[in-house]
């Protein structure tokens, strides 16, 4: 941490570069933070919002879909763009790494960083389109700042764990697409959990995203409070996750250069 401390500006300065060289040359710049995710909202409702709306108990608007998908797509980027940020971190400046001397737990941070940047501008426009979508946004939105900080967490410690790994063995990259891919339709992102039996329902909760992202729509959809007993799991994970990733890159960072 104190090392981390007195490369403060020079990761701060690195967030801004990688913001801003991401869209050098773009008429649209920034906006393609927004595009992407929202065409895949707009992308779903409109096939699956009139089969799906009735599903919804307690909510009257016509666009209740299309609300559930924005508050479920949001927490799912910032989890899915941290994880693979942190993972291609080391591989992806490895010159870096090999030409200058400066923590490499920065690489991590300034990922993360970067990650939360872009999540902030999406959750911003996301909770403007579901207000006038007809959402019932109200004093709860103060629980959002929690969950994402419980998915930046759960996301830092997988990335940092991934990345590591990923320096010595590069097949786990293309594994952790897969595995993502995976974890998004095990997520009920698309679909509501109580479309699934209801026998198996408890099973869904053994994926602490689910647990995290039906607090996102609780608190956008139905303005309400998360569940906190549903983030218990969660958290625990997310530190166990931490400290292994640590582990880890503690034993491995001063063999990371050579391999790379």
């Amino acid at each position: 941490m104190k090392e981390l401390w007195q490369y403060r500006y020079f990761i701060i300065s690195s967030i801004k570069t990688d913001f801003s060289t991401r869209f050098a040359r773009s008429k649209l710049g920034g906006l393609w933070l927004l595009i992407s995710p929202l065409a895949q909202v707009l992308m779903y409702a409109l096939v699956l919002s009139y089969a799906l709306r009735a599903k919804l108990p307690g909510v009257d608007s016509q666009f209740a879909y299309a609300i559930y998908l924005i508050s479920g797509m949001m927490a799912w980027a910032l989890f899915s763009d941290i994880v693979l940020s942190c993972m291609n971190c080391f591989v992806k400046n490895a010159n870096i790494l090999k030409k200058l001397a400066f923590p490499r737990m920065c690489l991590p941070i300034i990922a993360t960083g970067s990650s939360v940047f872009t999540n902030v501008v999406l959750v911003v426009v996301s909770i403007v389109i579901a207000f006038f979508c007809g959402a019932n946004i109200g004093f709860n939105l103060i629980y959002i700042p929690l969950l994402a900080t419980l998915l930046l967490a759960l996301g830092f410690g997988a990335g940092l764990l991934c990345g590591v790994v990923n320096v010595f063995l590069r097949d786990l990259g293309h594994f952790i697409g897969i595995l993502l891919q995976f974890g998004f339709w095990f997520t009920p992102i698309v679909y509501m959990i109580n479309l699934i039996p209801p026998q198996y329902q408890h099973l869904m909760y053994f994926n602490p995203l689910a647990c995290v992202i039906e607090g996102y729509h609780n608190v956008i959809l139905y303005n309400k409070a998360p569940d906190f007993s549903l983030l218990i799991y969660p958290s625990i994970l997310a530190f166990l996750l931490i400290a292994i990733g640590l582990f880890v890159y503690k034993r491995a960072k001063d063999d990371m250069a050579d391999v790379l």
